[in-house]
């Protein structure tokens, strides 16, 4: 559900956020082994780059900061772009590009990006069906590959058609297992039981007596 805590849990695996208890383990993988695609709302497309180099900055752990691309290195951010179909844009801006476009370029960058654990937030919302079924496509060819993935989702339906395991969280982790095992009608109520009760150890929220005073818990 919204508000789950799914976009706090990529972030913390990749690092951004520490947690408040407990530990995380990565079974020896450091930053440079993970890949981070975060919502859209959270990038700035207004920054004047074109779709080629903001495809390029894929590599940029590869070849550092102040190098520029050699040969090899134009051919491969060419082959990304082909494979997300967007050989024509590459010089457009990433301002001008729709909200399906701009997912293709993001996905583009992760390709060059080679990680063996690859972390998705949220990567459907607000694109087209076709651009959806072209970059499922892609992450079931990551799959296959022997990548993992793990993709924050709110569409059951998606989560239930392509992939196989589970972590149902609500502040809390409900289940986790088999696909099939874990979308149970219980745990998803229990789930949204979880996210919309009030926390009764939470500070109240109060008005001034000016704005007329109304106290509530925030959920």
């Amino acid at each position: 559900p919204n508000g789950a805590g799914k976009s706090t849990l990529l972030k913390g695996i990749m690092g951004e956020l520490k947690p408040l208890g407990g530990s995380l383990k990565l079974d020896g993988l450091n930053k440079r082994d993970i890949a981070y695609l975060p919502q859209q709302i959270e990038i700035d497309r207004s920054f004047p780059i074109s779709v080629f180099d903001c495809v390029a900055m894929g590599l940029w752990r590869k070849i550092g900061a102040w190098r520029g691309l050699d040969e090899r290195g134009k051919r491969d951010v060419a082959r990304a772009l082909a494979t997300v179909g967007l050989v024509d844009l590459a010089s457009r801006p990433v301002g001008a590009l729709s909200g399906g476009q701009f997912q293709r370029v993001l996905f583009a960058r992760l390709l060059l990006q080679d990680a063996s654990l690859i972390l998705l937030d949220e990567p459907f919302r607000a694109v087209d069906t076709k651009t959806i079924a072209d970059l499922i496509a892609l992450i079931l060819h990551w799959h296959g590959e022997g990548r993992t993935v793990l993709a924050a989702l709110h569409d059951l339906d998606q989560v239930r058609a392509h992939f196989p395991t589970t972590l149902l969280i609500a502040r809390e982790v409900v289940a986790w297992g088999e696909t099939h095992k874990v979308l149970t009608p219980a745990n998803l109520a229990k789930a949204r039981q979880l996210v919309e009760a009030f926390d009764e150890h939470a500070e109240i929220c109060a008005r001034d007596e000016g704005e007329g005073r109304q106290e509530r818990r925030p959920a």
